[in-house]
């Protein structure tokens, strides 16, 4: 038997705060979603004036990056690159926008974030990330 880290209710609070702020700081509209290792929604929050679609994104684009234990645009890049039987993967969305949170060399959890421009999305993601200062 062994112990692994999880993320605590302030962490989750934290991470989400610090996110939206970044995406304020930009005038960027998102939705923000974070899961736990398992990929169970935690914390959902669409911000004023964005799209109602963005909200399935993230919650994808989490979920695949905390399945998948890497950043979705991995799978982004695999698929532009030419291999497109991997868009039969039982994963939901294999687009830029979802982070794992690694604590420790662990997966502890991911944030998906949807409403911007991919990259813009992941950025959002990685600053809630760095406001625990596992990064």
């Amino acid at each position: 038997m062994r112990t692994k880290p999880a993320l605590t209710d302030e962490d989750v609070k934290k991470m989400a705060a610090a996110a939206e702020a970044h995406a304020l700081a930009n005038q960027w509209h998102v939705t923000v979603a974070i899961f736990d290792d398992g990929g169970h929604l935690l914390h959902l929050h669409r911000m004023d004036g964005t799209a109602p679609s963005t909200v399935e994104m993230a919650i994808g684009k989490g979920r695949t990056a905390v399945l998948g234990r890497r950043e979705t645009k991995v799978y982004e890049d695999i698929i532009k690159n030419g291999r497109t039987a991997f868009l039969s993967a039982p994963l939901v969305a294999m687009v830029e926008g979802g982070v794992p949170i690694v604590f420790e060399g662990e997966v502890v959890g991911s944030i998906g974030v949807s409403g911007v421009k991919s990259e813009q999305d992941a950025a959002v993601a990685r600053a809630g990330i760095a406001a625990l200062g596992t990064a």
